[in-house]
């Protein structure tokens, strides 16, 4: 074997007589070829391997039919007498030809041809093994004379012959069960006449196959009742015993099957119906986890189907058709089960008698058909249940919905749904919105809208008539405030009668406010923050009915006071201010009603999935289910990465409730001028890289000793610190006063830029996301004369106002900010530079704090210098915002949080300086 290359192709030449034909095995290097006596052992033990040629493995399976077939005496002499040939063939031994050709074949010799081939082996095989020299003339047994003739050799006398063929024959049966196969698995099939189905009863009839081979099959009672050589079934002795060890481990699985083993020769079972349910509920499953499958005749058929249909549920004797004011809280829904044979629908009279019927097996339109349980509960129990308006939107929407089991246990499952007629509008108007004409603008609006703000408007205006919810997601500075009171406006004439109510960040009042004038003038508008703070005169006759603007901190302490007014719009602006669902204000603002409620944003996504379920769900609330549920159902396979159709799903979902452009996108801001992003690669000075190691092996150090509770402080308290040792060491040893210049690169180019843009006559933003290094930086500006002002969180909101005019208006060029309290909401189009002087982790965040100079109204090209220390934990960060900047529409990281997860040796490589 070692000598002949089997892992190449072989190939059989045929000769007359048979017994002279030689298999050529090949390979790269050379030919060997044998004659089919020699070839014989080779053929034999390369059945058993997995590497061989298909070629081989075609011989190899003829080769092994041709012994079974000598050793069973399926032989006889050809017609010219001169030699032996396989035959006479029954119908098995014809079926086994057959499936060997199909089985083996391949691509060079497929079909007839394979099948020719199979036959060619056999007669070659057949006239090699039973003589041990030519013979001529045929006897009249069957067996070709050795009396002389055109083969010529020596004489035998017919007895001796007859002797030596049967001692020969003897040996070859030993050996040809050698080489039958003995593993099997088994497999059970169903089974029944018309009276056992009367009765509700099938038969089980137990089938075994070879492991190998799936084809050569037969069933259990030929396997357990046919032995020695006239066996047909083709399986070797030890066989049973593992077909009986396979059948154990199904009656584990089933014990229904321990019946099948109490019996001597364990062929068949009748179930009855409890059986049968049984089968149907438990078996199936079971039993497939063990590698048994069921085979269920055609004429018994299993194509019931159930589908979940969506439409409104009945309220009474009279049904209307859906209109959109029908899609109000007292409007409900309901998931029926619609149960159809061949995928035609089944009658009420049908799925009753399915829901009647005392036996698993039932007679539908004229067949058998088997009716697993859970249909029958279905057919039982038809109504799945109600739901509200929203939650029908959104399973009308995906096309799936999460229903539990017929049976109420387990856990629910993704189920298909069929929309009825009465959501199909609501659902055609809501995926149509971007192609329907724009509502006109309102006549009151002193503004001509661009397009992209018409359509905002338009698809607004849909939504909150329907009753729903919306989250209008433009980029920063495309025009969200302005779109807003398009939307008021358009409600006032429409015949809507509350006001508006506004939240928002206390440094966006007074932009609202000027908004407001400018483009409403005459609607009125009222502070409400501040120590006089007043609801009065709001509605009833003769009430404002116009704008009142609160903070979210006003609104999260008199939300009751709030509740009472019967607003007719309210707003969240910069909503990403209650992406915490759990927290007070969010809790508060969700305790304030309203006709409908829109949430502006520029960043729906900050850090996960919960967080935008936290937005849509104040705005429509139910839209996504639960919070737990959303977690299970979307945002977990979605930020797992595992299932890729439910990103495609909640896509669809949220599609028509967030409306998201950027200025990038094609036709939204053309006349925006261009925006050059630049990253500074900066070293560290000497005193910088020594705080920098010894920092990181000190806090390592401790890390490493730490519990894990203790160990995340540590290692948050690790990464804060080495980004102030990255800014300045001033910043990371607390020194508020001292020499600043020449300890830090950054300080340097800042310089450097600031010398740069005042030449120039610009003007430049400058966030840092710590007030402390704000304020070294305030101090290094004021010793340079360098005219500047610094916004953060403590800034009252009238000083806020005044410095975003004075920058406005030219009188201080340098504007310092930190980044959380400057990063949203102000209109600072000045400026023609923002510096970042550190980096934060998430790329949104940065963006729309660019997004206060580089907005609709900016002239100049915008310029974006962001600094970086090489080698160091900035350098990291980089790296995860360019990663993290793809997926800022979907999924993004938990940032610093994240980092706490990672194990001692990751986190030593990310915080380790390398040098460069």
């Amino acid at each position: 074997m070692s000598f002949v290359p089997v892992t190449g192709p072989a190939t059989f030449r045929p000769a007359d007589p048979p017994r002279e034909g030689v298999v050529e095995f090949s390979d790269d290097r050379r030919t060997v070829a044998l004659p089919i006596r020699a070839a014989l052992p080779v053929l034999t033990k390369a059945h058993a391997r997995e590497d061989v040629h298909p070629s081989v493995g075609l011989l190899s399976g003829a080769a092994l039919l041709g012994l079974r077939l000598v050793a069973a005496g399926r032989f006889e002499p050809s017609e010219s007498g001169r030699s032996w040939r396989a035959g006479p063939l029954g119908a098995d031994d014809t079926d086994r030809v057959a499936m060997l050709a199909r089985w083996r074949s391949y691509d060079d010799v497929v079909g007839a041809d394979a099948e020719a081939l199979v036959r060619q082996v056999l007669d070659a095989v057949t006239d090699a093994m039973p003589r041990s020299a030519p013979l001529a003339t045929a006897s009249r047994a069957r067996t070709p004379s050795a009396a002389g003739g055109a083969a010529g050799g020596r004489s035998e006398r017919g007895s001796d012959f007859e002797s030596r063929l049967q001692a020969r024959l003897a040996r070859h049966r030993r050996t040809a069960d050698l080489d039958l196969p003995h593993l099997v698995t088994i497999s059970l099939r169903v089974e029944a006449d018309e009276e056992e189905l009367v009765a509700g009863a099938v038969r089980l009839v137990l089938q075994v196959a070879d492991e190998q081979n799936p084809l050569h099959l037969c069933d259990a009672v030929a396997l357990f009742t046919e032995h020695g050589r006239d066996a047909t079934h083709g399986f070797g002795e030890r066989a049973r015993t593992h077909a009986l060890i396979a059948l154990r481990a199904a009656a584990d699985a089933w014990p229904v099957l321990d019946r099948l083993l109490a019996l001597r020769v364990p062929d068949q079972i009748t179930l009855d119906a409890d059986e049968l349910v049984s089968l149907l509920e438990h078996g199936v499953g079971a039993l497939k986890d063990r590698g048994v499958d069921v085979l269920w005749p055609r004429s018994l058929g299993r194509d019931l189907t159930a589908t979940a249909v969506l439409d409104r549920a009945p309220s009474g004797p009279r049904e209307e058709p859906l209109q959109q004011g029908l899609l109000s809280t007292e409007a409900m829904f309901s998931f029926k089960w619609q149960l159809a044979l061949h995928g035609e629908p089944l009658s009420s009279e049908e799925m009753d008698l399915l829901a009647n019927a005392a036996a698993p097996v039932l007679k539908l339109r004229g067949s058998w058909t088997v009716v697993d349980p859970a249909m029958a509960k279905r057919a039982r129990k038809r109504l799945v249940r109600t739901v509200k308006p929203v939650q029908a939107v959104a399973a009308a929407l995906t096309g799936v919905v999460q229903l539990e089991p017929a049976d109420g246990g387990g856990s629910a499952t993704e189920t298909q749904v069929v929309v009825g007629a009465s959501l199909l509008q609501v659902r055609d108007q809501l995926l149509n919105a971007a192609t329907r004409d724009p509502v006109e603008v309102p006549v009151a609006l002193e503004a001509t809208l661009r397009d992209y703000q018409r359509h905002g408007l338009t698809w607004l205006a849909d939504l909150t008539e329907l009753g729903l919810g919306a989250c209008l997601a433009d980029d920063m500075g495309l025009g969200k405030t302005i779109t807003l009171i398009a939307l008021h406006l358009h409600r006032r004439a429409a015949g809507a009668t509350g006001p508006t109510l506004v939240v928002c960040p206390a440094s966006l009042l007074g932009n609202w406010e000027a908004e407001v004038a400018r483009f409403a003038p005459g609607t009125l508008t009222r502070r409400f923050h501040g120590n006089q703070r007043s609801l009065e005169g709001l509605t009833g006759p003769g009430g404002e009915g116009g704008f009142v603007l609160t903070t979210y901190g006003t609104m999260r302490v008199d939300h009751a006071a709030l509740a009472g007014v019967g607003w007719d719009l309210v707003v969240a602006d910069e909503a990403q201010h209650v992406k915490n669902p759990q927290s007070s204000t969010a809790r508060a603002l969700r305790a304030i009603p309203s006709r409908a409620r829109v949430a502006l944003t520029g960043t729906p996504v900050e850090n996960n999935l919960t967080e935008l379920w936290a937005i849509l769900d104040w705005a429509t609330p139910g839209l996504l289910g639960s919070r737990n549920a959303f977690r299970k159902v979307w945002a977990g396979p979605i930020e797992s990465g595992l299932e890729p159709t439910k990103a495609r799903q909640f896509a669809d979902l949220i599609e028509p409730f967030l409306l998201r452009r950027r200025k990038s996108d094609p036709g939204i801001a053309p006349e925006l001028p261009p925006k050059t992003e630049t990253d500074h690669p900066l070293g560290l000075t000497q005193e910088q890289v020594v705080l920098y190691e010894a920092f990181v092996r000190d806090s390592m150090e401790r890390i490493e000793r730490a519990d894990e509770e203790t160990r995340r402080g540590l290692v948050l308290a690790l990464l804060t610190g080495l980004k102030q040792i990255c800014n300045h060491p001033a910043h990371f040893l607390k020194q508020s006063s001292g020499r600043l210049a020449g300890r830090s690169e950054k300080l340097d180019l800042l310089d450097e830029l600031l010398g740069t843009v005042l030449v120039e006559d610009g003007a430049v933003l400058i966030f840092t996301q710590y007030v402390a290094m704000a304020r070294l930086l305030e101090t290094h500006l004021a010793k340079a004369g360098v005219p500047h002002q610094f916004l953060h969180g403590g800034t009252p909101v009238r000083e806020r106002e005044a410095m975003v005019t004075r920058f406005q208006a030219g009188e201080v060029p340098v504007f310092l900010l930190s980044l959380k309290a400057g990063g949203t909401g102000l209109n600072l189009t000045r400026a023609d530079h923002v510096v970042h002087v550190d980096r934060w982790w998430n790329p949104a965040v940065e963006e729309q704090a660019t997004d206060r100079a580089y907005r609709i109204g900016q002239t100049r090209p915008v310029q974006v210098h962001r600094m970086i220390t090489q080698g160091t934990i900035e350098e990291k960060i980089a790296e995860l915002l360019t990663r993290k900047r793809s997926l800022a529409d979907s999924v993004l990281g938990r940032g610093e949080a994240a980092l706490t997860e990672l194990g001692n040796d990751e986190l030593r490589d990310l915080v380790t300086l390398r040098r460069t």
